[in-house]
């Protein structure tokens, strides 16, 4: 196992994020946070739309440059828009994809440059929809099928230089379902995991040493209808 170092996350405010957030930091490592909240945690960090992938790509450069460089990248931040593809406004299905997958890559465009150095590795969240097409959600599963293509492809592109695993994670207890209509929710009594114990599996990817790479995990709860 490898030591974490300088570990950046977006979407490190909440949920999955500020789950991994606190494994890092409990682990030894540094996590450095981007995101449109402010982290709960006392971590450095950026207040960032990922939507416009140049402040993106920006506040990745400017929080490496102050830690001296990233050891490893965790995309956790994600959005969704519910509902029928003709009644979901154009701009909030645009918008969901500019967060999921063009935010994605812009950050993960900009610190490829530290992670070559550091021989690091770059852990992308796309989602069990991102291989399950389900109705009233085409942003989210466009989006999180292009994050598919993207780290595959992206593993090929920087084999031998950078380390890529794709987590695919089923639904966890988190806020991301908070505000939706009722019939966007998961049901009482739904099976999620914890995203404390997701954050581990994101953990084991970051620290496995060169050449040894977790190419792609799907982590989701035993008896959640998501999977397979």
């Amino acid at each position: 196992m490898v030591e974490l170092g300088n570990v950046l996350v977006t979407g490190g405010a909440s949920g999955l994020g500020a789950a991994v957030v606190d494994e890092v930091a409990r682990a030894g490592g540094t996590p450095l946070v981007l995101d449109l909240a402010e982290p709960r945690a006392a971590v450095k960090h950026a207040v960032v739309d990922l939507a416009d992938g140049r402040e993106a790509e920006h506040a990745v450069c400017e929080l490496a440059d102050a830690a001296g460089g990233l050891n490893g990248v965790f995309t956790a931040a994600g959005i969704d828009s519910c509902g029928a593809l003709v009644q979901v406004p154009p701009a909030e299905w645009e918008r969901v994809v500019k967060v999921n997958l063009l935010g994605t890559a812009a950050v993960v465009r900009a610190a490829l440059p530290y992670l070559e150095r550091a021989g690091g590795t770059v852990v992308t969240c796309a989602s069990t929809l991102g291989l399950k097409g389900v109705g009233d959600a085409t942003a989210y599963c466009a989006s999180k099928f292009g994050v598919i293509g993207f780290s595959r492809a992206l593993a090929a592109e920087t084999s031998g230089r950078v380390g890529v695993t794709m987590l695919v994670p089923g639904g966890m207890h988190t806020a991301f379902f908070d505000g939706r209509a009722e019939q966007y929710r998961p049901p009482p009594g739904a099976k999620l995991n914890r995203p404390e114990d997701v954050a581990r599996t994101v953990l084991f990817a970051l620290t496995q040493p060169p050449g040894c790479e977790v190419r792609e995990m799907v982590v989701c709860h035993s008896e959640e209808g998501s999977w397979p």
